[in-house]
């Protein structure tokens, strides 16, 4: 039997598990994620938060995609730890750090009262060049570079959150085949670790609208790291200012860079239900 705490970012939702004394293994995480984060046959999630204790932080984050593929980031679920660790008084002071794959994070709760009003994430500075995204080809910064889909010729920017994405600007949202878009573009052979696909729709200098495909999840109703994304490739190609708001089909989140060179998201985090379930019944069920 296995304890969980499902929560969510904007409706990017997760199944939380404490595993501090780490008595589940990652190749065993790995293995469950699919099962427990299916739809109707499981508990159902875009993913496998993890709690993990950390030398180098108060706290780790591992994060495992619905396919039980391990992630190096999630903006959503390391703001869903943030307040899960903070209302089990796991953590007492509002400002502390989360050890994940891809660095320490600096976390700051926005409190009122003693809710967490809203999690405010430093997410580091962006990584662009190609090499280290990764992207395949010669050593370059990809923006607005061409990249073909069947008929299609698309201008993308690649970006580094931590985690590879591929933002792509459109006039408009509606009417775009977004998600076989964002499917074939996830398997594209120019991304070797595959990539998460954003596809924004630029309403100001200082908002947009954006929705997701996300490696190894699919179409998800937010993505934190996707939103840092998007509006690090919108200042690149002379699209947006350094803070904007993001429309996701779950709901908004406010996204800085800064003057020094890091990337800042706000947004909230929320609980929904926890419980208990067993797992062996659900692997065998699986096969």
């Amino acid at each position: 039997m296995i304890e969980f705490t499902k929560m969510h970012g904007l409706g990017n939702d997760f199944i939380v598990i404490d595993n501090r004394d780490g008595g589940l293994a990652a190749d065993y995480l790995s293995g469950i994620a699919p099962v427990l984060c299916r739809r109707h046959f499981g508990i159902g999630a875009d993913g496998l938060a993890v709690l993990s204790s950390s030398s180098q932080a108060p706290f780790r984050m591992q994060i495992f995609n619905a396919d039980g593929s391990e992630a190096e980031m999630c903006g959503n679920a390391i703001r869903c730890l943030a307040r899960y660790v903070w209302d089990r008084g796991f953590i007492k002071e509002q400002t502390f750090a989360f050890e994940t794959a891809a660095g320490i994070k600096e976390i700051n709760l926005l409190i009122r009262g003693r809710e967490v009003e809203a999690v405010r994430v430093e997410m580091g500075s962006p990584i662009l060049e190609s090499d280290k995204i990764p992207l395949r080809g010669p050593s370059r910064r990809a923006v607005d570079e061409k990249i073909r889909l069947g008929n299609e010729e698309l201008l993308f920017t690649a970006v580094s959150m931590g985690n590879p994405h591929c933002v792509i600007f459109m006039p408009a949202l509606e009417g775009v085949p977004w998600q076989s878009w964002g499917e074939a573009l996830e398997h594209n052979p120019l991304f070797p670790n595959r990539t998460n696909v954003e596809f924004v729709e630029v309403l100001s200098r200082d908002r947009i609208k954006v929705k997701v495909w996300e490696r190894g999840a699919g179409a998800t109703l937010a993505c934190g790291t996707g939103a840092c994304a998007a509006v690090v490739a919108g200042v690149l190609t002379g699209r947006l200012g350094s803070a904007v708001r993001v429309d996701l089909p779950g709901g908004s989140l406010q996204i800085n860079w800064e003057k020094d060179g890091k990337v800042y998201m706000e947004g909230p985090a929320e609980e929904v239900f926890s419980g208990r379930i067993e797992t062996i019944k659900l692997l065998e069920e699986a096969r």
